[in-house]
């Protein structure tokens, strides 16, 4: 019973943190790939925390000099799925 109240816990403080986080990128996006986002979050939810923990770490890091538009969103969306395909091991 403790270590199912205790998963609990932590998935209820790391959905925080993912809220915080997006809060974060969202002020950093145009309407339009808020939207985009949204869509994301609702269809691949994985893709969607990838894409905003590099959103977050680029604004730690000031790497944003204006807002991300829907176009730059797609683009970052192509590295993240062109390196998920660079990581695939076949084996024969």
């Amino acid at each position: 019973m403790q270590k199912n109240q205790n998963n609990q816990e932590e998935l209820k403080k790391l959905q925080q943190q993912l809220d915080h986080l997006e809060r974060l990128a969202k002020q950093h996006m145009t309407r339009e790939a808020i939207e985009r986002y949204g869509n994301i979050k609702i269809a691949h939810q994985e893709l969607s925390i990838q894409l905003i923990l590099l959103i977050t770490q680029s604004i730690e890091k000031n790497q944003l000099r204006e807002k991300i538009t829907d176009e730059q969103l797609k683009t970052l969306l192509r590295e993240i799925q062109n390196q998920k395909r660079q990581t695939k091991i076949k084996f024969k």
